[in-house]
């Protein structure tokens, strides 16, 4: 029996090349047996009874590459060049806006703005290190702009008291930024 393989290394900018195997009769009855069990094991309590044997070993590796091929091109689909948006008309040449089709970048500028905001609460809760209750309230009020109120109840504390502390934070930040240029 003659079977085709699609390895990962042949599959080229999205094209499947096969590589053709020769397997004598009765020896791929194991083979069979051995891949049915895995994706019965592998299948959900509630798609056990949607699990067929495979009755050719063609059919079983037809199976396993369009599994490794849907996992490759999932990876794969937008690297190279950018799709040209759809247009209705002949035009000879295009004239639609190139920003279009250049890669958004904002989970990275998302990531980043997150990465700041982690350092200046850590140099915050750095320099009030003896009170973290005042890093506390002064990073909810202050930089993620909860009002004074709403961090209060959120706490169980009374109104004026948060006040005094977030004037309290903002005294000792401006000496600790002022002595420590940082």
């Amino acid at each position: 029996m003659k079977i085709r393989v699609l390895y990962e290394e042949n599959i080229k900018n999205g094209h499947k090349f096969y590589t053709t195997i020769d397997i004598p009769d009765g020896d791929y009855s194991l083979m069979l047996d051995i891949d049915y069990e895995q994706r019965l094991a592998e299948a959900k309590p509630e798609k056990k009874a949607e699990v067929k044997r495979c009755e050719t070993v063609q059919e079983m590796l037809d199976l396993m590459n369009s599994k490794e091929y849907n996992n490759w091109r999932r990876f794969h689909r937008h690297l190279g060049k950018p799709n040209t948006p759809f247009r209705k008309d002949d035009e000879a040449e295009d004239e639609t806006d190139v920003m279009d089709t250049i890669a958004d970048d904002s989970q990275e500028t998302e990531r980043n703005l997150n990465y700041e905001y982690e350092d200046i609460c850590s140099k915050i809760r750095q320099a009030l290190t003896k009170k973290p209750e005042w890093a506390d309230a002064f990073i909810a009020v202050r930089i993620d702009g909860m009002s004074i109120r709403d961090y209060a109840s959120s706490i169980g504390a009374d109104e004026n008291n948060i006040t005094q502390k977030l004037k309290r934070a903002t005294k000792k930040l401006k000496e600790f930024f002022e002595n420590h240029q940082i």
